[in-house]
């Protein structure tokens, strides 16, 4: 009984299956924790959404931004964009049995037996656990509810870009998306930017990689994240960083949080399985 995390799939199904294989992954018993961004700018998300889907309970879910552009556009509050490609989902005959699937995945998950929190892009600084699953929590419970359509219309946009304990309403869940799902760069009081999205180094005068912030309240976790290929996959203590940019053409990363060290295995964007990373 293994426990597998995998970085940002977005639509690129023949690596996934490749990485799989390589893994000797048993649905009867083994389990896939996946960091969001399963769907768009690759050729096959259907195909991503319903192999997932159809692992069941073996499958751990967490919701990236590509993921809620899809909700949103299903919803018809945003259009898509031009290199989009989750029109094969909207178009798909089981798409409300995916889409329906797709919106109750939690947004931040916690293994306290692992010893693992799983998210899609960080934690802003001044969250500490409870924290983050209280406002994680305020806004899976908004897009598994009645104002789901209403909160997709409203959820873009970076506006607030600090947190504060007296948000509320929209202001509140669109800050909690954004940070659980967006974030990269932030300044040291946790000021969230989105304007870079370079690798840490490239950024601007007063920013820092969210995890290099000083003092930061989630400092005790080892948190595992994706959304920023520019990064790579990257390990620091409680850091796991699994986005390896595949729908770039780079590769597919996966490590097994079950083992010691949690040891990692890659597979390239196209042709077959390389050899463990």
């Amino acid at each position: 009984m293994a426990v597998y995390a995998i970085g940002d799939i977005q639509g690129c199904y023949d690596p996934l299956r490749w990485l799989l294989d390589l893994l000797r992954f048993d649905p009867a018993a083994d389990t896939l924790w996946l960091v969001g961004d399963l769907v768009n700018r690759g050729p096959q998300s259907v195909e991503v959404l319903r192999l997932v889907h159809g692992l069941g309970e073996r499958a751990v879910v967490v919701l990236g931004n590509h993921d809620l552009t899809l909700l949103a556009a299903a919803a018809g509050q945003v259009k898509p964009r031009r290199k989009d490609t989750f029109h094969t989902i909207l178009d798909a005959p089981d798409r409300d049995e995916l889409l329906d699937w797709l919106r109750r995945c939690p947004l931040l998950h916690h293994d306290t037996e692992l010893g693992f929190t799983m998210v899609h892009a960080g934690l802003p600084p001044q969250w500490n656990l409870a924290l983050a699953r209280r406002c994680a929590a305020e806004a899976e419970a908004t897009l598994r509810g009645p104002r789901c359509k209403d909160f997709l219309a409203r959820m873009f946009g970076g506006e607030p870009r600090r947190w504060r304990d007296d948000l509320t309403g929209y202001d509140r869940l669109r800050f909690t998306v954004n940070a659980l799902t967006r974030i990269r760069f932030c300044t040291a009081n946790g000021t969230l930017s989105f304007s870079e999205k370079g690798s840490p180094g490239s950024q601007g005068a007063g920013l820092l990689p969210w995890f290099a912030v000083p003092d930061r309240r989630n400092a005790d976790l080892n948190i595992v994240f994706g959304h920023w290929a520019a990064l790579g996959y990257y390990r620091a203590p409680g850091i796991y960083a699994l986005d390896s940019g595949c729908v770039w053409g780079n590769r597919l990363t996966a490590i097994r949080l079950d083992a010691p060290g949690a040891p990692a295995w890659s597979v390239p964007a196209v042709n077959a399985p390389s050899v463990p990373a």
